[in-house]
């Protein structure tokens, strides 16, 4: 339960002495404000939108131009998305070979729980920014012994069954959740999401969209990425806390909203992070000349709303032909600023949940 002062966790993130950024979004990781952090040897900061707190850690972590950061150990898995530069991590468990694989901008790849990991960064003239995703809200709430987290000794390596950071591949089968069959693919490196097209079409959203579910070896951890053409956007709908947004590419905005209060507009391009709050609406906007990306890290799949998924379809989305007039005015606006029109079909304000022509 949640106790004064917060949970376990935030008094832990409060006694590092780095900055904490919190509300709705930060327009751009790679430029926000981070502070020296002696026990990891690098400047850093703690990510805590509205929309994570108590469920999912976020942070960003600046490598030096050339530097090589200390070990570290986990006692959880986490995912680590690279922002900006190029660099190389090697990870080692107790006993046995090391692992080293290198990684650039909008590289995505898995920290096993329990392997020690070391980045470096491969750039001589600037520094790397990197930002890392996990669950460790819920375990220090179970566990309320921070060092237990950290280096400790007990903890043993994740097994791993396939070789570690090897090529992804597509998951088929069982172990698929039904929500991402045909579509899921399974790996602990993923080189670019920038350029990923190993995509399938969805319909769910709206906007002509397609995506692509992610999961990884020996863990629990899933996200996904939605791709979206050029002057569209997704139908309103809402799910369960948790979920960590960034934008791999595009430019657009994103809307959140309390059902019958005021609307928050955050704008998004590459570097962007936004995270919807616990049962708000939310829709996103591509207002760029280019089809938009944006990956978003999942919370523990107990969290109702996994993957996407909403609820009660009726209650907890909004189709086109319902929404609130403001909504098209706006987006018709911010592409009439930028010199550009919207390919939203007329059909799709008309025809109640309308689909679009899979290309």
């Amino acid at each position: 339960m949640y106790q004064a002062g917060g949970f376990a966790y935030d008094r832990w993130m409060a006694s590092r002495g780095i900055p904490i950024h919190r509300g709705y979004h930060i327009e751009d990781l790679r430029t926000v404000e981070l502070g020296w952090w002696p026990e990891r040897g690098c400047r850093a900061a703690f990510i805590q939108l509205l929309g994570q707190e108590g469920v999912s850690e976020a942070r960003v972590t600046e490598i030096g131009p050339g530097q090589t950061l200390p070990p570290l150990k986990l006692a959880i898995d986490e995912l680590v998305y690279v922002l900006d530069g190029r660099g190389v991590t090697t990870v080692w468990p107790e006993e046995g070979r090391s692992h080293t694989f290198e990684w650039q901008a909008r590289s995505l790849f898995l920290m096993h729980h329990g392997w020690r990991h070391q980045h470096a960064s491969m750039q001589g003239d600037r520094p790397v920014r990197l930002l890392h995703y996990n669950y460790l809200p819920i375990a220090m709430s179970a566990l309320r012994d921070p060092e237990l987290f950290f280096n400790h000794p007990a903890v043993e390596p994740a097994r791993i069954v396939d070789e570690p950071y090897a090529m992804a591949r597509l998951a088929q089968g069982d172990g698929v959740p039904s929500v991402a069959r045909g579509t899921f693919w399974y790996g602990d490196l993923f080189p670019d999401m920038g350029v990923w097209d190993n995509l399938v079409s969805t319909q769910r959203r709206g906007a002509g969209g397609k995506a692509v579910f992610l999961g990884f070896p020996g863990s629990e951890m899933s996200c996904h990425m939605s791709v979206f053409p050029s002057r569209t956007y997704k139908r309103a709908h809402r799910h369960g806390p948790g979920r960590v947004i960034v934008i791999p590419a595009g430019e657009g905005f994103s809307v959140f909203w309390q059902e019958g209060q005021e609307k928050i507009v955050a704008p998004w391009y590459e570097g962007s992070v936004i995270v919807p709050p616990n049962r708000w609406f939310h829709q996103h906007f591509n207002v760029g000349s280019t089809p938009a990306r944006y990956l978003a890290f999942h919370p523990l799949r107990q969290f109702s709303g996994h993957s996407e998924k909403v609820q009660d379809r009726a209650r907890d989305e909004i189709d086109y032909s319902q929404e609130e007039p403001w909504i098209r005015e706006k987006f018709e606006a911010e592409l009439a600023k930028r010199g550009l029109t919207s390919l939203m079909p007329e059909e799709a304000y008309r025809i109640p949940n309308f689909q679009w022509k899979e290309e």
